[in-house]
């Protein structure tokens, strides 16, 4: 039985969902195609800087994402109780850099004038829209998903959809879920060949913040230097104006261990630790065991250590409006007015953890 959507995402609760969406019959449209020969990659960019741009305007926090050559992953968690402690005001300088009323001769956004932000302020009615589209799953969807149809449309000098149609979506109910799908979006391009590890993996949100890192420890070496009365050379400065830049590249992105965050036990390192192991595992088609340093991390959100890499790769067959505990899907049933939802039964065996031998 088909869930319809207002029965996964609660618009005015804070949740985490995995969102989906698909060039039109699977053509290679942000990527290369092999049948014309043409070459799409440099839209992958346009769908990063755009979610960028959203993440920075919504009250939506952006957790993992995967461009690839014909679909998009995103894992979203809406917050309605960040966009409601913002102003009037804030409300729609927010919305008007995301939809612009005015463009610079270049076709650029260009800044809403004061009075523009303050005619359209004091609408009650209408402020208290855009605060509630500003923190919407959908409106954020269909922010990035318009936007990329009409640049590439213009591109192409055609006319028509981009898209299959409306994104796919997926209640992540627990901690567990939100870990295990986050791995599974992050290592898109290593389950698909055509990249070697996640610091490979350029389009993704694992690549971000593995940059992100180097660039933050190659600063603080710097710095180290200069305290320490080390004269830099130019080239030096170069590398470092550089590793600042790579630093900033995934500030965007919402901090994992953050406090009120769905994964606030887990640090930034053990996910990549994580996510870094399991991309091997998946590449060489050998799991073997898991190291010391993974296994607690996964038996602390009761999560089966013996199937963690199974279920990663095969995450997109297991779980589909909704991903969690067993016990949680089957309260997300009987709310929908459901008798259980699909993927109950790998829910039980995959998040179900088992105690290690001593």
């Amino acid at each position: 039985m088909t869930v319809a959507r207002r029965e996964i995402v609660e618009e005015n609760a804070a949740g985490v969902y995995h969102c989906v969406a698909r060039c039109v019959r699977r053509a290679f449209l942000c990527g290369q195609d092999p049948y014309t020969g043409r070459n799409f990659e440099h839209r992958k960019s346009w769908v990063q800087s755009r979610l960028q741009t959203l993440a920075e305007a919504f009250g939506v926090e952006v957790y993992a994402y995967a461009v690839m050559s014909n679909h998009l992953h995103v894992v979203l968690r809406n917050r309605p109780d960040l966009a409601a402690g913002w102003s009037a005001e804030e409300v729609v300088r927010r919305w008007l850099r995301v939809f612009p009323k005015r463009r610079t001769p270049d076709g650029r956004a260009a800044g809403p004038g004061a009075a523009a932000v303050a005619a359209t302020a004091a609408d009650a009615g209408r402020v208290a829209e855009l605060r509630r589209r500003l923190s919407s799953i959908s409106w954020f969807m269909k922010s990035l998903s318009e936007h990329i149809a009409r640049r590439a449309n213009r591109e192409d000098r055609c006319r028509g959809r981009f898209w299959e149609g409306r994104f796919r979506c997926q209640r992540l109910a627990d901690e567990a879920a939100v870990l295990t799908c986050m791995a599974y979006v992050d290592l898109n391009p290593v389950r698909a060949r055509v990249a070697e590890s996640p610091a490979d993996s350029a389009f993704t949100s694992v690549f971000d913040r593995i940059r992100g890192r180097q660039g933050r420890s190659r600063v603080r070496r710097a710095r180290r230097m200069v305290r320490a009365g080390v004269r830099l050379t130019a080239r030096q400065r170069k590398l470092c104006a550089a590793a600042r830049a790579r630093s900033r590249q995934d500030r965007w992105l919402s901090r994992l261990d953050a406090e009120g965050s769905p994964l606030s036990n887990v640090s930034e390192v053990s996910y990549l630790a994580l996510v870094d192991w399991t991309g091997r595992a998946l590449r060489e088609d050998k799991p073997g065991a898991i190291p010391p340093s993974v296994a607690p991390l996964l038996e602390q959100l009761e999560i089966n250590t013996e199937r963690w890499v199974e279920t990663v790769e095969r995450y997109g067959r297991l779980f589909f409006r909704v991903a969690g505990r067993a016990e949680m899907m089957s309260r997300l049933a009987g709310a929908a007015g459901l008798r259980w939802l699909r993927g109950i039964g790998a829910s039980r065996a995959v998040f179900t953890a088992r105690p290690r031998a001593a």
